[in-house]
């Protein structure tokens, strides 16, 4: 019996994973945000309008079209609601980013990734990030899938803004006047001298033996089966639906356009801009002040 049991199986995965075998997955993902930005004191009504207006940037939904040795992840498209995503230096250059496809050649331990900014197009070329998983034994069922515990550090991108948070001020209160003045003119003059992006994060994954196919979404790969959740720092990422070999495939292609750069000289590119603009908008900011007489 248990023979039998077991060549079904295998005539099963056969037959899902044939040659030409192409699944689709569907995430959702969402992040928490820090609302101690600038060391002030929020309240519930002002945190809850700050979050609806960053709905657009903290939950998102993709899609991952895979096969055995290379995907796509892609942000599926969405109308943004009135007043979401408007207003202020943070969110204006957020909304100046445009997410593309995100290609992993698992085989060659390849990823591309297009993204524009500002208007231009780049093609972020890299290899990826082996993380050293580790199993621990723990199970738990998503939707119809038993799903596998693993976990890993993982090396933080140093734009990653789902990890980003403010720099922690403890001895503000030492300071002296002067010490304050020249913090707030290093601060304005480099916006990133107040944020603190850790240097590795813990990762924990669930993934699927009813898949086995080692894709996951984003950056995220490397495991016995398909990775149906994954929790990084203030980010979850969920699977809510999977089409098995869907009768209308959209093709798994290398992304093509844009300025070909590496993820060292794109990151470059954002800070050197971000900095720029954080200029202009202060500049603005000053014009509009001294206008008010």
């Amino acid at each position: 019996m248990k023979r039998l049991l077991l060549w079904s199986l295998v005539l099963c995965t056969t037959s899902i994973f044939a040659q030409n075998f192409q699944g689709k997955a569907y995430y959702q993902s969402k992040t928490t945000m820090d609302m101690n930005w600038g060391g002030r004191e929020l309240s519930e009504e002002q945190k809850k309008r700050i979050q609806e207006r960053m709905k657009s940037f903290l939950e998102k939904v993709y899609v991952l079209d895979f096969n055995r040795t290379s995907s796509v992840y892609k942000e599926e498209e969405r109308v943004e609601a009135p007043g979401q995503g408007r207003g202020g230096f943070g969110r204006m250059m957020m909304g100046s980013f445009s997410q593309g496809n995100q290609y992993k050649d698992i085989q060659n331990g390849e990823i591309l990734e297009s993204k524009e900014f500002f208007g231009k197009k780049f093609l972020i070329k890299d290899s990826l990030q082996k993380l050293e998983w580790k199993m621990e034994g723990e199970t738990k069922q998503i939707g119809q899938y038993l799903c596998f515990k693993a976990t890993a550090l993982k090396k933080v991108d140093e734009l990653d803004f789902n990890s980003m948070r403010p720099r922690r001020r403890d001895n503000d209160k030492e300071k002296t006047p002067e010490e304050k003045k020249q913090d707030s003119i290093k601060a304005a003059k480099d916006p990133f001298s107040q944020i603190d992006i850790p240097k590795e994060i813990l990762v924990t994954a669930w993934y699927t033996l009813d898949i086995p196919v080692n894709q996951g979404p984003g950056e995220y790969w490397g495991l016995p089966g398909l990775i149906l959740e994954v929790n990084a720092y203030r980010t979850t990422i969920l699977c809510s639906k999977i089409v098995m070999n869907p009768a209308e495939k959209d093709p798994i292609e290398k992304p093509t356009k844009g300025e070909e750069v590496t993820r060292k000289e794109y990151n470059e590119i954002v800070k050197n801009k971000m900095q720029e603009m954080q200029e202009m908008y202060r500049g603005r900011g000053r014009g509009r002040g001294r206008g008010r007489g």
